[in-house]
């Protein structure tokens, strides 16, 4: 058996396995003894008879052929649990698996090791649910993955498995990315396949994974994405993701960097990183700065709002019985949605929504890629439910049982009043944006490549206060292979460590 599981990237990976230097089975088992040491918390649940009848029958001709892998918990493999990281599901067991999921084992040929912690329902950026508990950052114990996606950001960074399974739908491949160290990928709207179960609302998710380098990220695009019937936004997939990587002529691309859009503040210190980062990636590549103005609106609190429809579907009757059983942050949101989300909001967030598709049209007119910040700061607390500054408005209605029927009062209240003053809910709505700007802070950076659906990646840039912060690089719809080079040059020229330093410490007193 391996001491250790493999630290580098998994192509690599399978090349250790073809050579005959490594094995899956025994690639399995290290992987297996580091989830069962680690204080993570990065896997809510673990198979491991099928992951060890798998590893035992793996082809190691396929592409991951024998490479263990998370799954997230909001993904479904059959025969697993389904609880979309909620008490509310907590006995719920998967009928079928999903088709992105289903081609990374089936075709690619990874070994499903289990389900990594994700945030409820994919609602909140952070690493905590009533469920599970809090997930922590391998960079610093104590410190957030981010989310939805954190579990398989923490285990991919921690060395635990090299690759696992994400989504993105407001920053959830990406902002665990930034926080982590990794390279998070967030393909063109309807690159990989949401199927079979492909709702309407939000319209933003796109499928991928967390990985350590850029030819994985790549890879699984060759293997995973493609049409599904299942999914009616599904795109083709034009192949050779990995064969062509260092293909594109990035001379004289045009680039503007914008360390924040959307009006979100940074922290101190990431700016500087920032632009570092940037100035660096224009200088390896030959590209031209140009002077953009990029005036967004700041879509999180509308479209956040409208999106809730898919989660009382989701909960099948349950609503609002099963309240007390969920994220005191997700519960509340949905209150405040059924209160306050009528159709004037939804005609607001609709007119936003256009104004923001208009914004980056003109913006992608006049530039190749926009290069921002992923994430305001580094990594905050990791028990953190929220981004916010403490002692704010959430924090204040979810202190006491008395006050949480206060505000379920009063949403009641608005309820009824909505009726007559339909203007009032958005009037509220951009009330409470403008006093409590950081609610609706993290994902604002992200935001606005789900709702336009162009692809954005965010690259390891550096660390602030030790830890990572990411450099996000968005490009026009259906130009992901040009990301992936823009990466794969700063990933090959620059680097970054493939899991966090503690792990490599760890690893070097042991081998």
């Amino acid at each position: 058996m391996a001491d250790t599981p493999w630290l580098d990237d998994a192509c690599s990976l399978v090349d250790a396995f073809r050579s005959g230097e490594r094995s899956p089975v025994e690639e399995l088992e290290a992987s297996l003894a580091a989830i069962e040491s680690s204080d993570l918390n990065a896997f809510s649940f673990l198979d491991p008879e099928r992951a060890l009848e798998a590893a035992r029958a793996a082809d190691v001709s396929k592409p991951f052929g024998g490479v263990p892998i998370g799954v997230k918990e909001l993904d479904q493999v059959e025969g697993w649990p389904d609880t979309g990281a909620s008490l509310v599901f907590a006995d719920r067991i998967a009928d079928h698996t999903g088709e992105a999921p289903r081609r990374f084992i089936s075709d690619g040929g990874a070994v499903p090791v289990g389900l990594t912690t994700a945030s409820e329902f994919g609602g909140l950026n952070v690493s905590v649910t009533k469920l599970n508990g809090v997930t922590h950052n391998p960079w610093r114990h104590g410190r957030t993955c981010g989310g939805s996606s954190g579990g398989s950001a923490s285990a991919v960074v921690g060395g635990l498995v090299p690759i696992a399974t994400a989504g993105d739908g407001g920053g959830s491949i990406r902002i665990p990315a930034g926080y982590t160290g990794l390279l998070g990928m967030k393909g063109t709207y309807g690159r990989i396949s949401r199927g079979p179960d492909a709702f309407f609302r939000p319209g933003t998710v796109v499928p991928g994974v967390m990985a350590r380098s850029v030819r994985d990220a790549a890879r699984h695009y060759d293997v995973v994405a493609g049409v599904d019937s299942r999914d009616p936004t599904s795109l083709p997939n034009a192949g050779g993701w990995e064969a062509g990587l260092g293909t594109v002529d990035l001379r004289g691309k045009r680039v503007a960097i914008l360390p924040s859009i959307a009006g979100v503040r940074l922290e101190d210190g990431v700016e500087a990183q920032l632009r570092q980062a940037a100035d660096d990636l224009v200088t390896l590549t030959g590209m031209e700065v140009v002077d953009l103005r990029l005036e967004l609106p700041n879509l999180a609190a509308q479209w956040a709002m409208g999106n809730l429809s898919t989660l009382l579907a989701e909960l099948e009757g349950r609503w609002p019985r099963c309240r007390e059983l969920m994220t005191d942050e997700v519960a509340l949101g949905a209150v405040m949605a059924e209160s306050m989300y009528n159709l004037h909001l939804a005609s607001v967030a609709e007119g936003q929504r256009i104004e923001a598709y208009r914004a980056m049209a003109g913006a992608f007119d006049r530039v190749d890629y926009i290069i921002t910040s992923t994430n305001p700061g580094p990594a905050f607390a990791a028990d953190a439910t929220t981004s916010a500054p403490t002692d704010n408005f959430i924090d204040t209605a979810k202190a006491s049982p008395v006050l949480r029927f206060a505000f379920r009062r009063l949403m009641a209240s608005l309820r009824v009043a909505n009726g007559a003053f339909p203007r009032l809910s958005n009037t509220l709505v951009e009330a409470v944006v403008r006093k409590v700007p950081d609610l609706v802070t993290m994902g604002g950076l992200t935001i606005i490549s789900n709702i336009y659906g162009n692809p954005a990646c965010s690259i390891p840039a550096g660390l602030v206060d030790g830890l990572p912060v990411g450099m996000q690089v968005l490009a026009p719809h259906h130009r992901d292979a040009e990301l992936f080079d823009l990466a794969w040059v700063y990933e090959r020229e620059i680097g970054w460590p493939k899991v966090a330093p503690s792990v490599g410490r760890a690893a070097s007193t042991t081998v």
